[in-house]
């Protein structure tokens, strides 16, 4: 019988990867915060895979929620009504923000940004989409232009989109000395693009409440509620894509409840049910809502609000409800990864920053304090390597550790992981 791994690399095209160099590690089973590979080593998970699971792995009321609903209705086409979608929808708006009281369910993240973007035009009667650089926002159409970062320029299919720079005072655009600065200066930039491309012409502003994969950058005091009041003032609809940073993982329900800020649609997916089955949407707004009542909406998925997803969405949610895992989340943050962290970056001089919060941490590491040059692949790669060998299953992006375990982590377990990264980097 073949291996695993032969059968991966016989069949399996794997994503954003040169196929021919790659060496995956094959897992049998995870518990909780762990992972055991097929060899029995055991991983202590400090990626949340793709900063998905939040809920850790393998919650019995999870699992026996998708078995229970697999044995009563395994699949149901969207056009039907079906008690566990509406719970499911039920759940998320009561997290969202006063006037989000619908969801367009989607398969994930990316065609939730997709149908955001659709609902926007539609609604506005306008085509131009506007986004950061410095985003992800996934991989179909219109969400990987969207996207700023390198994987949009091989893709760059769809149209109507305008990139601009956001806030990031360490690697700031604007020459910034303060965050209050670098909010003002990058509301001004963003005022200049809007006027310059014309507002009339600009159906939304997509931004990830907290940038993920670019590297978790916390938005300095007022910059969210700066873009909500530009568009308000140029009638363009905000979209915040909670899509990483949602449903725990910043120690709230959503990233936004730390800012005084309601977009008029928030996508989300990873957390909402920790990737136990794919799932995602759009929580919308009354007036966008409203303005479908007697208009077709043309957009749909044969797998729209799935029942093993939806059964796993409630379970998920409630689970996290009664267990306080939004809670955990914030004080492993506030009072563990944080302070251990910021100890880490006095220590280290590889360390150029820390920031986060809650579950949802970066280290930028650079080879020159004074200059910030970033740390070059090659040794991300042997840091990487290390962690591994070490038994850490890291998430590792650019020059950067993010430190995103699932949200359920126990104190222990966090300073069991943060010890290793610190002897890694002690030992470069």
């Amino acid at each position: 019988m073949s291996s695993t791994i032969d059968l991966d690399r016989a069949h399996v095209f794997h994503s954003w990867s040169a196929q021919g160099s790659l060496k995956p590690l094959a897992f049998s089973r995870g518990e909780g915060v762990r992972l055991w590979d097929e060899d029995g080593k055991e991983f202590l998970d400090f990626s949340s895979q793709l900063i998905n699971a939040n809920i850790g792995y393998s919650h019995p009321r999870v699992v026996a929620a998708i078995q229970q609903q697999a044995a009563t209705l395994a699949t149901i086409a969207p056009p039907h009504a079906v008690r566990v979608r509406g719970e499911a929808a039920r759940l998320i708006t009561e997290r969202a923000p006063e006037g989000l009281d619908k969801v367009f369910f989607t398969n994930g993240g990316a065609d939730a940004n997709e149908n955001a973007i659709r609902m926007a035009r539609l609604f506005t009667g306008r085509d131009k989409v506007m986004s950061l650089y410095r985003s992800y926002h996934g991989n179909t159409g219109a969400a990987i232009v969207a996207t700023g970062d390198w994987r949009r320029v091989p893709n760059e299919y769809a149209r109507g989109h305008v990139h601009f720079f956001g806030p990031f005072l360490y690697r700031s655009e604007f020459d910034a000395t303060t965050p209050e600065q670098e909010s003002e200066r990058a509301l001004k930039h963003l005022r200049r693009t809007i006027e310059s491309e014309g507002p009339a012409s600009i159906a939304a502003i997509l931004l990830e409440t907290i940038p993920g994969t670019a590297g978790i950058m916390v938005p300095p005091p007022g910059y969210l509620e700066g873009v909500r009041a530009l568009c308000d003032e140029f009638g363009i609809i905000m979209i915040l894509d909670e899509v990483m940073a949602g449903f725990g993982r910043t120690g709230r329900w959503l990233a936004l409840d730390d800012f005084d800020v309601v977009p008029d649609l928030i996508t989300f997916a990873k957390g909402v049910n920790s990737g136990y089955v794919p799932a995602g949407g759009v929580m919308i707004s009354r007036p966008i809502a409203e303005f479908f009542d007697d208009r077709v909406f043309p957009g749909g998925l044969t797998y729209s609000g799935h029942p093993l997803a939806m059964a796993a969405i409630v379970a998920t949610l409630t689970a996290m409800d009664e267990e306080d895992v939004v809670g955990n989340a914030r004080r492993l943050g506030d009072d563990v990864i944080g302070p251990t962290l910021r100890a880490l970056e006095a220590k280290h001089d590889v360390i150029g920053e820390v920031r986060g919060v809650g579950a949802f941490w970066a280290l930028d590491l650079v080879e020159d304090a004074a200059t910030r040059a970033p740390l070059p692949a090659a040794t991300m790669g042997q840091i990487k390597a290390a962690l591994i060998a070490r038994g850490l299953l890291p998430f590792i992006a650019d020059n950067r550790i993010h430190v995103v375990p699932p949200c359920v982590m126990a104190p222990e377990d966090a300073v069991e992981g943060l010890g290793i990264i610190d002897e890694v980097l002690g030992s470069l």
